[in-house]
């Protein structure tokens, strides 16, 4: 079988998880807005799935809206928190989730919104210097990504929070790919995205958490559910699932990460130091504990993904919604490689269980880079 190490695209479900959401897919089956005991059971797992997230994200449960994954999440976020503002200005960065970029479009093409993309350097980090410089009155929202789903830079959340506070403009932050990795309270955060299925619950479950003090334009109108921020009948079994997942991995992020970091900086090293050429991308320091991502000029990155496979490794080249399109990849690219280097990237995501040596992985890796190069 082979080693999957493409865990920033999604990882499996939980053993703990299903136990825990199996129950609300038979016998508690019941619609939470019901009056009636078979309702109310539902209500009661669905009121206290949402306690467990409030706290894990250190929000209040009122706050905690249960949605089908990241993607609208970030749409719900952006687009709710921009036109319930008012202000016609948003910022944002060049190296975000695609769900967040199209997010930012929408606005601009059919509201009007003015869309500023902040510069990121190198590395891929914002520094709080460059976003005060691209703020303005008429600013309703800053988006940033905790943690890029590419090269896994981390941000600076609490300071960029802490510029943004001081115009009085709120920040939503991305941490689709920071649950499990990275705290996740004391951010100074407005709004919060997370996905179930990077964490170990199932795909189409997700979590947009959004202070209720704010104005708020809904995507999903109807019956008035999630208090009001998103109607429909709301999946209990999976917000059950979320919020067990979610709370799992928080309670094991602090030795999960420690022990994670050290195996990818082995790794990264024995990768830099064996295959000719090779470059990290990404922060050196600032970044996923399970996230290691390099280019190899003179290759590839699809044809090494190949080769790596033949060698029972499985990773990827980039962000899965993008998988199958010939284009560059815009972080890469916002990053300052040329098209032709980021064509040969390659990112490596670790699992949060990961105890043993990737020596083995490295050497696969300096293998397949060579077979590919070989070939011109």
């Amino acid at each position: 079988m082979s080693l999957y190490l493409d865990n920033a695209a999604t990882t499996p479900v939980r053993p703990e998880v299903r136990e825990a959401m199996a129950p609300y897919l038979t016998r508690f089956f019941g619609n939470p807005s019901s009056h009636h005991e078979v309702g109310e059971a539902a209500a009661s797992a669905l009121d206290e799935a949402r306690a467990r997230v409030a706290a894990v994200l250190g929000f209040r449960a009122g706050d905690v809206v249960f949605t089908s994954g990241g993607t609208e999440s970030n749409n719900a976020a952006i687009k709710g928190l921009v036109l319930g503002s008012g202000k016609r200005h948003l910022v944002t960065t060049a190296i975000e989730h695609e769900s967040v970029l199209a997010s930012a479009d929408y606005l601009s093409r059919l509201h009007g919104v003015r869309v500023t993309h902040a510069r990121v350097d190198d590395t891929g980090t914002l520094t709080p210097e460059a976003l005060a410089g691209v703020l303005c009155d008429d600013t309703g929202l800053v988006s940033v990504g905790y943690a890029n789903n590419e090269i896994g830079t981390v941000q600076d959340a609490a300071a960029l929070a802490a510029v943004a506070h001081q115009r009085g403009i709120p920040l939503h932050l991305d941490a689709v790919q920071a649950a499990g990795w990275l705290p996740l309270t004391g951010l100074g955060a407005d709004a919060v995205t997370v996905a179930g299925h990077k964490i170990g619950a199932p795909k189409g479950t997700g979590i947009l958490a959004v202070r209720g003090r704010l104005p708020f334009e809904p995507l999903l109108h109807g019956g008035g559910q999630e208090r009001g921020r998103r109607s429909g009948t709301p999946d209990v079994a999976g917000a059950v699932a979320i919020a067990t997942a979610l709370t799992l991995a928080e309670a094991e992020r602090a030795a999960d990460a420690a022990r994670v970091e050290t195996l990818r900086d082995a790794f990264i090293r024995r990768v830099l130091a064996t295959v000719p050429g090779a470059r990290l991308t990404g922060h050196p320091q600032r970044r996923l504990p399970g996230t290691a991502s390099f280019v190899f000029p003179g290759t590839n990155g699809e044809t090494v993904l190949l080769e790596l496979e033949r060698h029972g490794v499985v990773s990827s080249s980039g962000s899965a919604c993008a998988a199958g399109s010939d284009e560059a990849s815009h972080v890469l690219l916002a990053v300052g490689l040329s098209p032709d280097e980021a064509r040969t990237a390659v990112r490596f995501s670790l699992p949060h269980g990961l105890t043993g040596s990737l020596d083995a992985v490295a050497d696969a890796v300096a293998d397949a880079v060579s077979a590919v190069g070989s070939r011109g």
